[in-house]
């Protein structure tokens, strides 16, 4: 095993790269931004539906308001996304460009979004055909803010714009300079939405749809649905976020699903389709990535390793809510060979289970997008339409969950166990050589009363000597922390779930110490508008391949930026005082 696990490693470097692709990242990062849309529609929708589900009919008035307040938000979150898409891509192009060419972010996402209602709205009867405004139309969103922001580009870098007079405030210059950029962008997508008219006889939206539509099909199956678990399982068994390499290729279809499913329930059909966002983060990511919700109290009640028991007590409650960091690099399960069966198996197991639910049993699929720190048992009851099947699918879950990590727990306990009693009978050892060496001088020396007398005025003087040096250096570490000027700490991870707690412990560490030393949590794509408010940037593993790209952002303002190890970033969440000495030692560094 351990022979298969390095040979997987070895591949690590090119899976650092693809998942570090600026194009997946501007997907991602996209909808991470364009998430409390999604999420505040979820509300009116779960408010007008779920009523129906214990028989209840709401007034018409009322029904009509929500399906309104829902319509105007999940129905045009493809222009959102198409923005929000555009912004972080340019953010990242922007990286490698100079000053003076930079693309301005506001001008390219407004291109983004004129460019995607070129690809996807249709003119009917006078009006417009909204149907690929929403979900529906999100690879139109993608495919507009990538021509978009790689247009801007080549004028800026080919110098193409219209050039104006000094004279001309800045302000005035800076509109004819995107006038190129912007008319180019524009154009290319309705090029783009009339060759495809040309060609397939239908509009680019409906063109992309039924070309992606096999993909989508197949990613819907049995196989597909393993594959998309394992494989978030698989990268992040090596350490990096999985969901930020997979996500962006099902992102489009993951939401389009859902609403699929609500259209199909709402029609007195059967909510068919499983590959949907809440498969994504509740059924494949059962407590995080490799439905790991059960492990923290496998650790607690069947391990007898002091180290096991106490990542268990730890990591629990984080893992209810979807948060399994603490164990995955605490126990560890990355790069353990103990766990890399389970930990690949159980998504997979998970997703199939779930598609028997859904095809066979006729388990509605999820009609309802949730917060994805839901605890998962929840989410499965509400985002399917609370149904009893779904409770039975919980508890079924944990079960084969459990019975497939126990064994693999269970042995690295064993070798954790004969460890740990080897430590303890070295430490015993230690311990008694160091009482034979105090003891033995005292049963060997013997000397004059006057000797004696000298040698105890000495060692009190010593003892004076070392408790004053003492009082000074405590004096002076005292004088230090007070002068010291205020600090104020940003930590950055995939959804500011452990970064909250990193940024939590330093802050209350900071109040017990007495420290002017503050600390913010925030998710990576969320940092840039306040970047310029901290002097110190502190790295979660999951955001290690983004580093180059928040080194660029913070190297504009001086900010130092650090990165940290996994078990080390996880210990330092449950020390206070070791983490706020942790950000106040690596400011002094430099």
């Amino acid at each position: 095993m351990n022979a298969i696990i390095a040979f997987i490693e070895k591949g690590r470097p090119f899976f650092n790269k693809l998942a570090g692709n600026i194009y997946l990242q501007a997907i991602r990062d996209g909808f991470l931004t364009a998430m409390p849309a999604i999420l505040f529609s979820s509300i009116f929708i779960l408010c007008a539906a779920l009523p129906e589900v214990f028989g209840f009919v709401l007034p018409a008035e009322l029904s009509s308001w929500l399906w309104r307040v829902y319509n105007l938000t999940m129905g045009v979150v493809a222009i959102l996304v198409a923005a929000t898409t555009a912004r972080s891509l340019a953010e990242s192009l922007n990286r490698k460009l100079p000053a003076n060419q930079s693309i301005n972010v506001i001008s390219v996402m407004l291109a983004s979004i004129c460019g995607f209602l070129t690809l996807a709205v249709t003119e009917i009867d006078g009006g417009i055909d909204i149907t690929y405004l929403g979900t529906k139309g999100l690879l139109c969103s993608f495919i507009s803010a990538f021509l978009s922001c790689n247009l801007y580009k080549f004028c800026m870098i080919k110098n193409i714009t219209i050039k104006m007079p000094p004279e001309v405030p800045g302000v005035i210059s800076n509109v004819f300079r995107n006038v190129f950029p912007f008319s180019f962008s524009v154009l290319g997508c309705v090029l783009l939405d009339l060759a495809t008219t040309k060609i397939f006889g239908a509009r680019f939206a409906e063109s992309v749809i039924l070309l992606f539509s096999p993909f989508f099909q197949a990613a819907d199956s049995y196989l597909g649905l393993g594959l998309i678990g394992g494989a978030m399982a698989f990268f992040w068994f090596l350490g990096i976020h999985g969901p930020s390499i997979v996500e962006p290729a099902i992102a489009a279809a993951i939401y389009a699903n859902v609403e699929a499913n609500l259209m199909l329930v709402q029609g007195g059909e059967h909510a068919s389709i499983a590959l949907t966002a809440g498969f994504q983060n509740f059924i494949v990511c059962f407590g995080g990535t490799g439905c790991t919700l059960v492990v923290p109290f496998l650790l607690m009640w069947f391990c007898k390793s002091k180290q096991l028991k106490a990542v268990g007590q730890a990591s629990f409650l984080p893992c209810i809510f979807n948060v399994n960091e603490p164990v995955l690099f605490a126990a560890p399960i990355v790069l353990n060979p103990y766990f890399f069966v389970p930990f690949l198996l159980t998504p997979i197991l998970n997703a199939w289970i779930f598609k028997f639910f859904v095809d066979v049993l006729q388990m509605n699929s999820f009609i309802y997008v949730l917060p994805w720190a839901t605890p998962a048992p929840i989410a499965m009851f509400l985002g399917t339409g609370m149904g009893w099947l779904a409770l039975a699918l919980a508890l079924l879950l944990i079960v084969v969950d459990a019975v497939v990590y126990l064994p693999f727990v269970k042995a690295y306990d064993t070798s954790l166990v004969e460890e740990e009693a080897k430590n303890r009978e070295a430490e015993l050892e230690e311990e008694k050589a160091e009482k034979a060496a105090q003891v033995a001088p005292k049963t060997i020396e013997v000397a004059p009363v006057s000797s004696n007398q000298t040698s105890e005025a000495k060692a009190g003087s010593e003892a004076e000597m070392a408790k004053a040096q003492t009082i000074e250096q405590t004096a002076l570490s005292n004088s230090e922390d007070s002068s010291m000027k205020p600090l104020n700490v940003l930590v950055l991870c995939v959804g500011a779930g452990t970064s909250a707690m990193f940024a939590n412990a330093v802050n209350k560490g900071a109040q017990e110490k007495g420290l002017p030393v503050t600390a913010q949590a925030e998710a990576f794509g969320g940092h840039t508008g306040i970047l310029q408010n901290f002097q110190l940037v502190v790295l979660s593993p999951q955001v290690q391949t983004r580093y180059d790209e928040i080194k660029a952002d913070a190297d504009k303002y001086g900010i130092k930026v650090v990165k940290t190890k996994g078990a080390q970033y996880i210990n330092l969440t449950r020390q206070p005082e070791k983490a706020v000495d942790f950000v106040v030692d690596e400011v002094k560094k430099d």
